[in-house]
């Protein structure tokens, strides 16, 4: 297993994201999950335990499972939908260190609509140039490994994120701050799109090659600003809510 200091520092800044999903209006109720595969050629989870607030989250409160669904650390248990996506989706993409599913207000709209896409009309949209992928059927609740497996499959491809038709998303990162960094800025361009839309004017779209030169400028520094993102938010909890490095 990794070493106890870095399991640590992972179970520290997962604890972050779900009290940063608070802030930003990210979470639903007590559901949605996020989770980090721990490196290893073990199969080894850490995910948060059916039943907590997001806001009350802690380093602590994480459980770590494995490939089985067995709680090896924490009290709790690991929701079936949280267990079955997340797992089935490390293994369509064992290069995603985290996953975050939520449902999101203005994501996951777009999900609700005839032929629901990400446009790209907004400077913030061109994050995602080339890296999203959308599953149009939906198919109830993923209680099983086959229906895990199933959404799971629209990453198989690298893409990065997709779109749940009636669900919501999925973010794939290969650090923990990479995967917030693109949730925060997922809902945001699904915002401005969302608000744009409502005035009835026809949405301008960006010409493909002017996207295309865009997302490769935001790929140069797609790690820089996600790691100076994600501390800037955690010297803000440690200030504001530093039980969360329980």
């Amino acid at each position: 297993m990794l070493e106890i200091s870095k399991t640590a520092e992972l179970r520290r800044q997962l604890a972050a994201t779900f009290r940063l999903a608070v802030r930003f209006g990210l979470h639903e109720g007590v559901c949605n999950h996020f989770s980090v595969r721990i490196p290893g050629d073990e199969e080894l989870y850490l995910i948060n335990p059916m039943g907590l607030h997001w806001s009350e989250i802690r380093a602590s409160n994480l459980l770590l499972v494995d490939g089985g669904g067995v709680v090896l650390e924490g009290d709790g248990v690991a929701e079936a939908t949280a267990f079955f996506i997340h797992t089935e989706g490390h293994k369509a993409r064992p290069d995603a260190l985290c996953i975050m599913h939520t449902h999101m207000p203005y994501a996951t709209a777009l999900t609700c609509v005839e032929g629901g896409r990400l446009r790209f009309v907004h400077q913030n949209s061109l994050r995602f140039w080339g890296r999203l992928a959308y599953d149009d059927d939906y198919n109830g609740l993923a209680m099983d490994a086959e229906e895990g497996s199933r959404i799971s499959a629209g990453a198989a491809g690298g893409e990065d994120i997709v779109f749940l038709a009636h669900h919501g998303v999925v973010v794939h990162g290969r650090t923990i701050a990479q995967a917030f960094n693109d949730l925060y800025y997922l809902e945001r361009a699904a915002q401005v799109q969302v608000l744009a839309a409502s005035t009835g004017a026809p949405l301008r779209e960006i010409s493909p090659n002017v996207a295309a030169a865009t997302a490769a400028q935001f790929a140069s520094v797609f790690e820089l600003e996600a790691n100076y993102h994600f501390d800037a938010l955690e010297r803000i909890l440690s200030v504001e809510a530093p039980d969360y490095r329980d």
